[in-house]
Formats: C-alpha cells, sequence, structure tokens
C-alpha cells in the first residue's frame, strides 16, 4: 500500500516544487535587459555591420530551436533543418506570389513548420537516439530532394529568385545596408526568446527537464512522457521555421542551401560550443562560431574546419565549465583526493 502511495504523493508534490523552481529562475536579470538593449542598439552603433548582425540573430534563433528539444527535452536530431528550410521557402514564396506582409509570411511559415513538426514527431518518439538521430536526419533529406525535384516551384540548384518583400507594415522597406532587416530580426528574436525561457522555466519546461533525465521515472510520477516531448518538438520547429522565414525574408533569396546537412550540423556544432540546456548558451555559440567561422576563413580559406573541430575536441575533453572556471583545471577533489 506504501508503495502504490509514494509514486502518487510525488507526482502531486511534483508540481508545486516545479513552480517553485520556475519561479525563481524565471526572474529576468539585470545583465539579460543589458544583453538585449545591446543587441538592439547595436542597430544604431555599427551602421556597417547590419548584414552581419542579421545573420547572427538568425542563427541564434536557430540555435535556441534545437537547444529545446536537446537541450530541455534530450531529443537528438541531425535534420532541424528540415523545419529552418521549409519557413524558408514558404515565406519565399509567400512574398513571391502573393507579396503579403512579412510579419504574416513569417506566422504562416512557422504554423506550417510547426505542422511538420507534429507530423514527424510520431517517428521521434520511436526508439533510441540513434534511431531519432536517423529519422530526422532521413526527413531533412526527404525534404531536400522534393525541394530539388520540384524545381518549378522552388527553383531546384538555382534556387527561389524574384523574391521582393513588401514593406514592414507597409512603412519600412527592406534596403540593401539591412538596418530594417536586422531591426525586424533582432525584435522578433527577442520576442520569441523570451517566450521560450518563460516556457522552460515554467512547471512545463521543469517536467521536460526531469523527463530528459530520467524518462521511466517521469512517467511513474504521472507525466505524459510523448505528449510533452512531442509538444516540445512541434514548438522548436516552429521556431526554426521562423529562423528560415527569417532569413529568406531579409535576403529575398531561398535555395536548397536551407536544407541541406550542412545546416543541422552547424546549429549542432553552435550548442555544442555554447552549452546546451541553457537559452543562452544557444545564443553566445551561434556568435562565437560564427566569428570563428569568418576570422578563420579570412586566414586559411582551406583550413579554418580543423581549427572548429580542434576546439570541439578540447570542449568536449575538457568541459565547458573547466574552460569557463580554468583556476579550477588543478583543483584537487574531494577529501584532498585527485
Amino acid at each position: 500500500m506504501k508503495a502504490t502511495i509514494a509514486p502518487r504523493a510525488a507526482a502531486v508534490a511534483a508540481p508545486d516544487s516545479l513552480r517553485a523552481v520556475g519561479a525563481r529562475w524565471s526572474r529576468i536579470r539585470w545583465f539579460e535587459i543589458v544583453f538585449w538593449v545591446v543587441a538592439i542598439g547595436a542597430a544604431f552603433v555599427l551602421p556597417r555591420g547590419f548584414l552581419l548582425l542579421n545573420e547572427l540573430a538568425i542563427l541564434a534563433l536557430f540555435a535556441v530551436s534545437l537547444d529545446l528539444i536537446l537541450g530541455y527535452a534530450g531529443i537528438v536530431s541531425l535534420g532541424h533543418a528540415a523545419f529552418f528550410g521549409l519557413g524558408a521557402y514558404c515565406a519565399a514564396l509567400l512574398a513571391k506570389h502573393f507579396g503579403i506582409d512579412p510579419l504574416l509570411g513569417l506566422a504562416i511559415s512557422a504554423a506550417l513548420s510547426a505542422l511538420l513538426g507534429l507530423v514527424t514527431s510520431v517517428l521521434v518518439m520511436r526508439g533510441s537516439d540513434l534511431t531519432r538521430l536517423m529519422v530526422t536526419l532521413g526527413v531533412a533529406l526527404i525534404l531536400y530532394e522534393i525541394a530539388n525535384k520540384m524545381g518549378w516551384l522552388t527553383g531546384g540548384a538555382d534556387g527561389l529568385t524574384g523574391v521582393t518583400m513588401v514593406p514592414l507594415f507597409g512603412t519600412f522597406e527592406f534596403d540593401l545596408f539591412g538596418r530594417t532587416a536586422y531591426t525586424y530580426s533582432i525584435i522578433v528574436v527577442a520576442i520569441l526568446f523570451f517566450i521560450a525561457r518563460a516556457i522552460v522555466h515554467s512547471p512545463f519546461g521543469m517536467s521536460l527537464q526531469v523527463v530528459r533525465q530520467n524518462p521511466l521515472r517521469a512517467a511513474a510520477m504521472g507525466v505524459a512522457v510523448n505528449r510533452r516531448r512531442a509538444a516540445v518538438y512541434t514548438l522548436a520547429a516552429a521556431y526554426a521555421g521562423v529562423a528560415g522565414a527569417l532569413l529568406a525574408q531579409t535576403t529575398g533569396f531561398a535555395s536548397l542551401d536551407v536544407l541541406a546537412f550542412h545546416r543541422s550540423a552547424d546549429v549542432m556544432l553552435m550548442l555544442v560550443i555554447g552549452g546546451a540546456g541553457y537559452l543562452y548558451g544557444g545564443i553566445i555559440g551561434a556568435v562565437i562560431f560564427k566569428f570563428m567561422q569568418d576570422w578563420l576563413s579570412g586566414i586559411t580559406p582551406q583550413y579554418w574546419q580543423f581549427w572548429i573541430g580542434l576546439l570541439l575536441v578540447v570542449i568536449v575533453v575538457v568541459g565547458h565549465e573547466k574552460l569557463v572556471r580554468p583556476w579550477t583545471w588543478f583543483r584537487r577533489g574531494h577529501g584532498g583526493k585527485q
């Protein structure tokens, strides 16, 4: 009798403890406000860096979308570019053939990507991590081949050209320097980031971490494991679709590159560099990856990937904590023993 009461008591107490933890961590710190004020204010400080900043904002949102499933739900994916590419093509086609407002195109792209995420989440729920890797990679490859074969719609290998964005709200035109594009992108990214932040610090987000750590125990506590995984997978797909739509809207172009494997691999590298399970880790990883890519490719155009690979090896061997706090490298363990 006691054995049956214990799990039920834990299931009843769990939501209260999750709310307490979520309430403590959901408070916005002062450095977060400073970070986003600086990010938005960069549009006025760096008049020649709008295009790079815009790309950084889009990559950061893409990395955050993957972090939602990998860092918080433990769902590994090598095909996250499927949602990114779908959002990009959807936004580009809507702009080219219908000339709708960018925000409406953004919403439709997010909805279609979320729908794809919901449908494919059934496949992701089955099997182990290796199975999920193969399934997600397979979905991305299927979409890539479909886009390649449907050249009459997507432009095929040549890409979708002739995409012209109407002014945002009928007033703000997308200029060649990227000022409007970056302002538009960073505001969208900031809004979606704080929505994701509120979600991961809610009882739902805390329960995702319980599911990631021990699915069997979470199920014994009464947590609907598959439903939560499907929900966060759908949310992450919508976020990735928005990132792809932003790229197509601010560049006026969409090609097979948005569905390519390297997109999924790059965003995975960003999370490895910045750290998963911490939303700012995706942003930090995107910034470091992009600056290293541009800087190293300028120094060694043929071998820049070697140095990024070396950094990944160092991160895996040493660990994020020791890299951030090098003074702990030679600290002795508990009780003065190594």
